[in-house]
């Protein structure tokens, strides 16, 4: 027979990239509010915030382990968020940036639960692409964008569009395939070269971005030649952004299925 859920409930929030001043409103009240807040945070500081607004902030950092593969580590945070709701807590789930994005237990708790009949959601965060768009001065809708893990790309063989911006997120992993630690190597990186160039010459410009986590702080920007990539200094938060290699050129073939001309736009 089946049973009827608890009154326990989760709430995923994001507590935006620079400490503090990136966590909405909305998010801010779940926290205060919650019964149990568990996170997954990039550092002391931002655990130390968190803790500051509600004493119940437990962090699941110790579920980590060197050698341990992350996948068993998120279905384990998994299972004690997902415990808590079960126990009839009103639960909050912290997470670094936006709660979504590069951020699967958030994910992975919410569907468990709302299987189960407990309510789950997640609230929007501020994240690292909403800064890289502010410091790098992008406008996604003027080229277009395509962006994807960088490991992912690498591994899929998917064709670029050359005339967007292209962005390559967590750069410092390409080629890491275990699982099992948060770091390259330097043979990855000659090879994402090399799969780079398809699309790119050696010598385009390449930027190397990480957003400040401390409001003092000034962002990295670090611009560099693709040949370069392997010697550049990459770190777990290091987001690569390709410029366009050509401007986007309208499509006769397109036009006329609109009835329009190259011409008509001047």
């Amino acid at each position: 027979m089946k049973t009827t859920p608890s009154s326990g409930s989760l709430t995923c929030i994001g507590t935006g990239i620079t400490l503090a001043g990136q966590i909405t409103t909305l998010s801010k009240d779940y926290l205060e509010q919650a019964e149990m807040v568990f996170g997954i945070l990039p550092d002391k500081l931002s655990e130390d915030w968190v803790k500051s607004i509600t004493p119940s902030y437990k962090s699941l950092q110790y579920l980590y382990g060197e050698g341990k593969s992350r996948r068993q580590t998120y279905q384990e945070m998994k299972d004690v968020v997902c415990q808590a709701v079960r126990d009839g807590n009103k639960v909050v789930l912290a997470l670094y940036g936006h709660p979504g994005i590069f951020a699967c237990v958030g994910h992975f708790a919410i569907e468990t639960l709302r299987s189960e009949g407990y309510p789950a959601q997640m609230l929007p965060g501020v994240s690292a692409d909403a800064c890289l768009y502010a410091d790098l001065g992008i406008d996604p809708g003027t080229t277009g964008c395509q962006a994807y893990e960088a490991t992912q790309f690498l591994f899929s063989g998917v064709p670029l569009n050359t005339s967007a911006y292209t962005i390559l997120w967590q750069i410092g992993l390409a080629g890491e395939h275990t699982l099992k630690t948060f770091k390259t190597t330097q043979k990855n990186l000659h090879a994402a070269v090399r799969v780079l160039n398809k699309w790119y010459p050696l010598e385009h410009e390449m930027i190397l971005y990480e957003a400040p986590f401390i409001p003092v702080h000034h962002p990295r920007i670090d611009k560099f030649k693709l040949k370069d990539l392997p010697i550049m200094d990459l770190t777990s938060i290091s987001t690569l952004v390709i410029p366009p290699l050509t401007g986007l050129k309208l499509d006769q073939e397109s036009l006329n299925e609109f009835g329009l001309n190259i011409s008509d736009f001047g």
